[in-house]
């Protein structure tokens, strides 16, 4: 079992890795392989609707996301991370989860995922608000905590001051690895995913 731990923010090694890597050791420790992958300083384009993607399988735009729907398919499970900007996620990974569930959501689909957030003092919660809602669309089952998934700190010497934050990454991580043995668990016994429905309307009557 792998778990594909993302990291949203312009720093390589800043407070969000600093909370992905204490789940990253606990899903370790539970026996789940996991990699790292990072956005990049560069921002990603944005999703122009082209629809391109329901033709071809992939994003028009052949950059990051295309590589991370690629390494999808054969992950388990997903952790999402990003700092707090203006009381929302990076613009960075929000265009990147946009067009990955766009173009490559039949490969994170019924598979569980977390999203987690560093910040200097608010706005956790509404950043995390808006990246469930990708999951939720996508039959995801969002893995929770024992509270916000966040961790607290303006740099990561911070975050390992915020014990209550460091606490809630590494239950994540278990509560991963607890879900993922039970899906395995369910395929072994012969439990498939369900086959959802798909009606498309509008508000135009």
């Amino acid at each position: 079992m792998k778990v594909i731990l993302v990291n949203g923010s312009s720093r390589k090694s800043g407070c969000t890795k600093r909370a992905l890597s204490e789940i990253e050791r606990v899903l370790n420790e539970e026996g789940i392989e996991t990699e790292n992958f990072f956005i990049g300083n560069e921002a990603p384009a944005d999703c122009t609707a082209c629809l391109s993607c329901k033709k071809t399988g992939k994003c028009v735009f052949d950059d990051k996301v295309n590589e991370f729907a690629e390494l999808a398919k054969s992950a388990d499970g997903f952790v999402f991370g990003s700092p707090v900007y203006y009381a929302h996620p990076s613009g960075r990974l929000l265009s990147f989860m946009d067009r990955v569930f766009y173009s490559g959501a039949a490969a994170m689909r019924f598979k569980p995922a977390a999203a987690v957030f560093s910040a200097r003092r608010a706005g956790s919660v509404c950043s995390m608000d808006v990246v469930n809602k990708h999951f939720g669309i996508c039959s995801m089952p969002i893995v929770s905590s024992n509270y916000w998934n966040h961790v607290f700190g303006n740099t990561p010497a911070d975050v390992e001051q915020d014990a209550e934050g460091l606490t809630t990454m590494r239950n994540i991580a278990k509560n991963m690895a607890w879900l993922l043995k039970c899906i395995e668990a369910g395929k072994r016994a012969g439990i498939a995913v369900p086959e959802n429905e798909k009606v498309t309307t509008n508000f135009v009557r």
